[in-house]
């Protein structure tokens, strides 16, 4: 139950309906859309007659009618509520509307809808499967909540609350901003100064705002790993991007069939997604020889760095950039949870610059207070010391879900992964993934559709793409039996 302020009643300006009508029919109005739920407690008779600068009667007759007609009850000593049962509009008027205006059209003005989340998007309901082996959801029962809900105390100290509270207009935290360089992409090889750093909402916004800066007139040659990020391909084609497929090995992205005619490459270096390869150091090279040769920019999305667990990682594209031809991209969504929304880019003073006074243009800056807090946690060895837990967890589900597969002759596309929290499975000829897919929600066991990941119309039907962060080690087993089952059906 809410109690309704008398701010959120308005009259209407048709001066040729009484007082009383008009009252009633606003409230009649807000019941029937929904902004006063049944239940809901009306203002005091006086309070709304002083706010409205009518006068006491006209509101009682008003709450009289209302009564009548059953869209309010009064309850004795506690005042005037909604009624559990208040008529609803199609109640009072009919289904056809009885006269009323018809809708805006909005469809002709829009257009298609960009697309948005596609076939490798994880239900909203994910949590009720017994076998998610999906990607991009939370290990929640490992993560050190009582080291999180600290740096938010700490975060909303009285010493920080000002800082946090004002407008810092297009300006990110500079306690964040100094953990990032030190504890973060220091640990990529990367030397940045705080200058060269914009925190952002995500890896996602941060790649939409390096194609706004980079492609302000909607116009522009691109090339992108296939398989490859889907999101990320939505993004570019709603942009009016060209987009050159460059196809995808062992080594990671083939770079010399990379076009010549390209402004921007986006790639995954440390992981690939979707198929976790990792970039070899000849082709990073090679990416970079590349860039300079036919000078083009080159984006690095650092996706799932953090789990490189079975080899040390190699370092990032931009800690070998002598040029500034490298934006870096890095996200703290994946490593801490999800639900967080933030990560960073890294490049040149002068891009920064650029792409901060992009960003104020729709978000001026991530919350302040998000901010902080994530500051707390890297500064305190928290995030680090989480990432090292996480790294020995995935290492062994990955080692569970590889024995698992072989015991029932399925192949991974990698005999060999560096680290990650996904595995590319190749399944025999002649398999249609989707259907697999739907096959094995009926069993309890999610797996995505390694065909959503192609740009190519002929994108080959026989992949899937395990994730391995969320489900249980000991649910793989059994969970890779049911795959097996189903793929063999």
């Amino acid at each position: 139950m809410a109690i309704i302020s008398e701010h959120h009643i308005f009259l209407s300006e048709d001066a040729n309906v009484g007082l009383q009508t008009r009252l009633k029919d606003s409230i009649t109005r807000a019941i029937w859309d929904g902004r006063f739920a049944p239940g809901d407690r009306l203002p005091a008779t006086r309070a709304l007659a002083r706010h409205l600068r009518i006068s006491r009667i006209t509101v009682s007759l008003a709450y009289d009618s209302l009564l009548a007609t059953g869209y309010i009850i009064s309850v004795a000593r506690s005042g005037y509520f909604v009624a559990p049962d208040a008529p609803t509009r199609i109640e009072a008027v009919g289904p056809s509307g009885n006269g009323a205006t018809e809708r805006l059209d909005w469809s002709s003005r829009l257009g298609p809808p960009p697309a948005a989340l596609g076939a490798q998007a994880n239900p909203a309901d994910w949590r009720r499967y017994k076998y998610p082996f999906i990607f991009g959801e939370p290990d929640v029962a490992r993560f050190p909540v009582d080291d999180w809900r600290d740096c938010v105390r700490r975060a909303l100290g009285k010493r920080h609350f000002e800082q946090i509270a004002y407008d810092a207009r297009d300006r990110d935290d500079p306690f964040l901003l100094e953990q990032i360089v030190r504890r973060s992409v220091s640990g990529r090889g990367v030397a940045a100064s705080v200058d060269e750093v914009l925190v952002t909402a995500g890896a996602q916004n941060a790649l939409w705002l390096m194609v706004q800066v980079l492609f302000p007139r909607r116009s522009g040659v691109v090339a992108m790993e296939d398989p490859g990020y889907p999101e990320l391909r939505n993004l570019l084609l709603q942009q009016g991007l060209e987009i050159r497929p460059v196809p995808v090995d062992r080594e990671g992205m083939k770079v010399d069939e990379i076009p010549s005619d390209v402004d921007a490459v986006f790639a995954t270096p440390s992981h690939q997604a979707p198929t976790g390869a990792t970039m070899s150091m000849a082709r990073r090279n090679a990416l970079l020889e590349r860039a300079e040769q036919d000078d083009f920019i080159v984006i690095e999305d650092d996706y799932d760095y953090e789990m490189s667990y079975s080899s040390p990682a190699l370092p990032a594209l931009k800690s070998l950039d002598q040029r500034g031809r490298v934006a870096y991209i890095g996200s703290f969504s994946k490593s801490i949870f999800p639900g967080l929304r933030l990560g960073y880019l890294t490049a040149d003073a002068e891009l920064i610059d650029h792409v901060r006074a992009v960003r104020t243009l729709s978000e001026r800056h991530p919350p302040g207070l998000t901010q902080k807090t994530v500051a707390y946690f890297l500064s305190e060895g928290h995030y680090n010391s989480h990432s090292r837990r996480m790294r020995m967890r995935m290492a062994r589900r990955n080692e569970v879900l590889r024995e698992a597969l072989a015991q029932h002759g399925l192949t991974p596309a990698l005999e060999r992964a560096t680290g990650g929290t996904t595995l590319w499975l190749r399944g025999p000829d002649g398999m249609v993934d989707t259907e697999i897919v739907a096959a094995l929600r009926e069993k309890s066991v999610l797996v995505e559709a390694g065909s959503a990941f192609y740009a190519r119309d002929d994108a080959p039907q026989n992949r899937l793409r395990l994730g391995f962060a969320t489900i249980e080690t000991a649910l793989i087993p059994d969970g890779v039996a049911l795959i097996a089952e189903a793929i063999r059906g």
